[in-house]
């Protein structure tokens, strides 16, 4: 289940990891990387977010739609 923006869990982001959805594997290292920096940037924005705990503070972890994807490309 997604978490909602959470402010507070977002000042303890230490890592992130996208969950990329099926037809974007061929999608090239360049355009991924410019597409998961701009999702990253602004999770309040991401439909399918979740704050995954880990020793040092939190892994915000986006599973962008295909939408999310186009509108960053």
């Amino acid at each position: 289940m997604p978490d909602k923006f959470d402010p507070y869990r977002e000042a303890l982001v230490m890592e992130t990891a996208t969950d990329w959805p099926e037809g974007y594997a061929d999608l090239p290292l360049a355009e991924r990387t410019k597409v998961e920096s701009a999702l990253h940037a602004h999770p309040d924005q991401c439909g399918d977010l979740e704050y995954v705990r880990t020793h040092t503070g939190f892994c915000r972890k986006i599973s962008p739609t295909a939408e999310e994807i186009e509108a960053h490309r």
